[in-house]
């Protein structure tokens, strides 16, 4: 069992940027692969960006690719996830999950993928 928490989410004016951390307490942090996934209201859930165990992989949708960057502390057991350049358009909530499969190896966007989930993190851009 792995438990998420968000935060570093808040309301920023569009060009800003915000660092969201996800810290994970239970089983061991770096057998995981971690992703960010974000909702928008009446929208779908989407994938944002993920990191496998060692933070020597990631992967990013194509809205982010530029903007956003992925990283990992296994020492502190967080993910982080910074994003720069932000537009109304990434107005969500933004949650962080754990890939078990693979043993955190692989880097993937499909959300059926990941075992556990945090709550989320509100994350509103002003234009």
């Amino acid at each position: 069992q792995v438990q998420l928490v968000e935060s570093g989410g808040g309301l920023v004016q569009a060009g800003g940027s915000l660092r969201l951390s996800c810290a994970a307490s239970g089983r061991t942090f770096s057998g995981y692969a971690m992703g960010w996934f974000r909702q928008a209201p009446g929208k779908e859930r989407e994938f944002v960006a993920a990191i496998n165990w060692n933070g020597h992989s990631t992967m990013y949708a194509d809205a982010v690719k530029g903007r956003f960057t992925i990283s990992r502390d296994n020492a502190k057991n967080t993910v982080y996830l910074q994003m720069n350049s932000l537009s109304p358009e990434d107005t969500a909530v933004y949650c962080c999950a754990a890939d078990s499969g693979s043993r955190g190896l692989r880097v993937r966007g499909t959300s059926g993928n990941y075992d556990y989930w945090g709550h989320g993190t509100q994350v509103t851009v002003s234009s």
